[in-house]
């Protein structure tokens, strides 16, 4: 596995495995039109993009192929860490959090923070997050539950 600096030209592939994720790994904590409201078939590509890119954000690649990507901002807030369905439990997510932390503490943040699904919470809580709130937000006129979660550096 090699991470990296994410790169325009992967925007495609990062948008695709996004999708895939969210409808193959979160499928039993979430209803489809859930599923369908966080991670529609026809994303906001200008939004992406300028989050992407705007925000520190790596990229991990198995053979040449993205496996997963995660992005994190000037003040700690991890927006973004997705891994492909096909790569789960092999250290891929573990990877990008260790490199956006080093990140974040280099930047002289103390603290990272992130809203994590259902799903990813159990992730976040064995590195050490804790929940500080329990959140509903609205995704194209769909309520999805999500955990406000901190981690100390």
């Amino acid at each position: 596995m090699k991470t990296r600096l994410y790169m325009p030209t992967d925007l495609e592939v990062v948008l695709k495995l996004f999708y895939d994720n969210v409808h193959s790994v979160c499928i039993n904590d979430y209803a489809k039109e859930q599923l369908d409201a966080w991670a529609p078939q026809d994303p906001d590509i200008y939004r992406w993009e300028a989050s992407l890119n705007k925000n520190h954000t790596l990229v991990v690649e198995e053979d040449g192929k993205i496996i997963g990507f995660g992005n994190v901002g000037e003040t700690g807030y991890l927006d973004r860490l997705y891994v492909s369905h096909e790569y789960l439990h092999q250290g891929v997510a573990s990877l990008i959090l260790e490199q956006l932390e080093k990140y974040v503490r280099a930047k002289g943040i103390a603290f990272i923070n992130t809203a994590a699904s259902i799903t990813s919470k159990p992730f976040f809580e064995a590195k050490g997050f804790i929940e500080l709130s329990e959140q509903t937000v609205e995704r194209r006129g769909v309520r999805l539950r999500r955990y406000l979660m901190e981690k100390k550096l």
